[in-house]
């Protein structure tokens, strides 16, 4: 039995988070004793307690407000030691810099994973490849995200490794059920409907869609979009200058996503940078199309025009793609039909889990 920490920014609604969750169910699962720790101070996000419904030992070691906190390896350090902790897995690059250097002053065994490409200014990139060369290895999210990786420096070639994100997709089985159910909840109708989910900020650049649904948009085709986060003003303002603002739906953070998907006739994602995001995977598992901007590890995830479309970061493209999938709706179906077989080849949870515990015993040996 491995004692094991995960040791992540915070405990907001997000990938890294969404990926520490999975592991620990799937670590625990097998025998393993696994903690997470948050680097912000309380209150919690809304992960906390999905992660202690978990079984994981969730808590925290907050980082001092300003720059660089010198003390925190040091007071990181200290907790791993009182949980006798063998491995520590950071995630993104916070965590990076300040947790494995605590996990080798422990003696633990220091695992990172990069999620996206995580762009920062130059001192910053210093920290992050100072700390990536005490790590023992370095997990990439997609080929595209290791790419990155290896352009930037960020880590030595030899400690590079690529583990796509598994998914849990037993909760992603289409369910006729939940979406009669959550259409009603939504106020949907029998619209024809483009969902969204992911944290509302620059890089999901969520206006976007908003403004190239805008000449679809009408009591039969609506638009959903599932999160929150720091840019909800310049979402809500691009929504407030459609014709008909009625027709998007704002939900705002809901912990009930394998539900909600259901709902939706065509899964879209107009981001500007992505590393492997778990919403894609998951909506394939429903049985869902997918059009997304072709950025990040999307085209690693997307086989164009087999399980969806992948287009520039384009208003004007990502309408046409909308467009020919709500004309043509018996081929979103089909690719909504390879696309649940395609992720449920290639994204495995239990992949996922062991090949991370290969890849810590290897490290440990």
């Amino acid at each position: 039995m491995l004692s094991i920490v995960h040791v992540l920014s915070s405990y907001g609604v997000g990938g890294q988070e969404r990926v520490a969750l999975d592991l620990a169910i799937g670590q625990r699962a097998r025998g393993h004793r696994v903690g997470v720790l948050s680097l912000s101070p309380p209150p919690d996000g809304a992960m906390a307690e999905e992660l202690d419904s978990a079984g994981a030992e969730v808590g925290r070691v907050p980082k001092r407000d300003g720059g660089v906190d010198p003390t925190l390896v040091f007071r990181l350090a200290r907790e791993l030691r009182a949980r006798e902790v063998d491995v520590v897995h950071t995630h993104n690059p916070l965590p990076l810099v300040y947790g494995i250097p605590a996990a080798r002053l422990i003696g633990a065994t220091a695992i990172h994973t990069k999620h996206g490409k995580n762009p920062s200014g130059r001192a910053n990139r210093y920290l992050r490849r100072a700390a990536a060369q005490l790590a023992h290895a370095f997990v990439a999210v997609s080929e595209t995200t290791a790419t990155q990786a290896r352009e930037q420096h960020e880590m030595p070639p030899n400690k590079l490794h690529v583990i796509p994100n598994g998914i849990r997709l037993d909760r992603y089985a289409p369910d006729a059920e939940a979406r009669a159910e959550v259409r009603v909840e939504l106020g949907l109708g029998d619209a024809f409907v483009v969902g969204t989910v992911g944290r509302l900020d620059q890089y999901k650049n969520q206006a976007l869609l908003v403004r190239a649904m805008a000449p679809l948009l009408s009591s039969r085709i609506r638009l959903v979009i599932v999160g929150e986060g720091d840019t909800r003003p310049e979402v809500e303002a691009a929504i407030a200058a459609l014709p008909e603002p009625r027709w998007v739906v704002m939900t705002g953070r809901r912990m009930d996503v394998p539900r909600l998907v259901h709902a939706f006739d065509v899964f879209a994602l107009s981001s500007t940078t992505e590393g492997l995001p778990l919403v894609v995977p998951e909506a394939m598992a429903a049985a869902l199309p997918i059009v997304a901007t072709a950025v990040g590890g999307l085209p690693d995830v997307i086989d164009e025009g087999e399980t969806g479309l992948l287009v520039p970061v384009e208003q004007r493209a990502l309408t046409d793609a909308l467009t020919l999938l709500e004309r043509d709706r018996a081929l979103g179906r089909q690719m909504g039909a390879r696309g649940r077989v395609t992720a449920l080849e290639r994204y495995s949870h239990d992949r996922m889990v062991d090949h991370y515990l290969e890849l810590y015993r290897q490290a440990r040996s």
